[in-house]
């Protein structure tokens, strides 16, 4: 792998912060998906943070579980889940060990490997919309449970890497409430986007009795 500035591997110690510095952070960041089929890339537009046990919104909000014990071990981890019975999750386990929290991938731009991507993701209509949503990342890049727990700071060939890309300045990034989180975790200006871009989701408020493609559960 080159080792131009935008092609360095963000290492370890990127992920050990807390969630609230990572998150807007992994904007602008290339997220790489190594499979059999070969290689995909994409710029990270959109994610939200969970901060754990002082979230209401976190999957860690009451402790560990089977589910989300990934969440409690070292930062820079890969954390999915599924939801609905239909959809996969992806997110980036951030903070100090034991501290459960993460980031969850909402959109990005498929750089490299779009065919790849589409031929997962055969209902958008444009490039902008295969990864316009948490569960169409995880579609076009082929996200599944035998991911969760996959170190992204392990090395090129992992299924799973991250690149230090080209972060946006302060000024182009927007926040708001998390999309779909209700309770007392709904206020939170814990969402993070390029303002602008053609490839963030929409917004849409907690709605227990809809599923959405592009909501999908939280985390962290």
């Amino acid at each position: 792998m080159s080792d131009t500035p935008a092609r360095t591997r963000l290492p370890r110690a990127f992920f050990d912060r807390p969630v609230l510095d990572v998150a807007p952070d992994l904007l602008g960041r290339t997220l790489v998906r190594n499979t059999p089929e070969g290689r995909i890339e994409l710029r990270l537009t959109e994610v939200e943070a969970y901060a754990g046990a002082i979230d209401p919104g976190s999957h860690a909000f009451r402790g560990r579980t089977a589910r989300n014990a990934v969440m409690f071990g070292p930062p820079g981890h890969a954390y999915v889940y599924f939801t609905y019975g239909m959809w996969h999750c992806l997110n980036l386990v951030c903070g100090p060990e034991g501290q459960a929290s993460g980031v969850l991938l909402r959109a990005g731009e498929v750089l490299t490997g779009a065919e790849q991507a589409r031929a997962r993701r055969r209902s958008a209509r444009h490039d902008r919309e295969l990864a316009k949503g948490p569960a169409r990342l995880a579609t076009a890049l082929d996200i599944a449970l035998s991911l969760n727990g996959t170190d992204t700071c392990a090395g090129p060939t992992a299924p799973l890497t991250l690149l230090t890309g080209t972060p946006p300045t302060p000024e182009a990034i927007s926040s708001g409430p998390r999309t779909g989180v209700g309770g007392d975790g709904a206020p939170h200006p814990w969402r993070f986007w390029i303002t602008d871009d053609p490839t963030v989701s929409p917004y849409r408020p907690h709605t227990p009795r809809k599923r959405r493609l592009d909501s999908g559960r939280p985390t962290a």
